[in-house]
């Protein structure tokens, strides 16, 4: 079977940039596990592991445009620290996830720590950069409809929710 729209795959990967191990899915010894068509893999990536099936490997070069984005001046914005998890921690120069008030998160980087806010470079860490990926895709199967309700894959032996 091969990978596309509304297939969720599990996948090993390593990601270098600049020749620098970012993260790599062998660390935490588990698979990623990914539907497909919804979002959950940045463009690039899941571009080129469409049409690939269990069993393959490959090396996924993606370019800043179709991975993270370009980088964009401006984009520093003050921020409660009400709104960062573990805030006291922070120093500039981390990347840390910035809880949005309408729920969810988004990656940014800590600029400059206040005593009551913290300004944060709203580019993802990652904006910018060309990524490298070491890929081996270990299964790939139909989702079934709750995951496809979801908008995210379900792996197995994971409670759903």
């Amino acid at each position: 079977m091969k990978a596309g729209k509304d297939k969720v795959i599990a996948i090993h990967y390593t990601l270098t940039v600049d020749g620098e191990k970012v993260e790599s899915s062998h660390d935490r010894n588990e698979q990623l596990w990914i539907l497909l068509g919804h979002g959950q893999l940045i463009p690039g990536l899941e571009k080129a592991i469409e049409g690939h099936e269990a069993g393959d490997t490959l090396q996924v070069d993606v370019p800043a445009a179709e991975g993270y984005g370009e980088r964009q001046e401006g984009q520093i914005q003050r921020v409660s620290k009400k709104y960062f998890p573990q805030a006291n921690r922070l120093k500039p120069g981390m990347a840390t996830a910035l809880q949005l008030k309408e729920g969810g998160q988004r990656a940014v980087t800590v600029h400059k720590v206040g005593m009551s806010t913290i300004d944060v470079d709203l580019n993802h860490p990652m904006a910018g950069k060309d990524l490298h990926f070491d890929v081996s895709i270990g299964e790939v199967r139909d989702a079934t409809e709750e995951e496809i309700q979801h908008g995210h894959a379900h792996a197995p032996g994971a409670d759903a929710h």
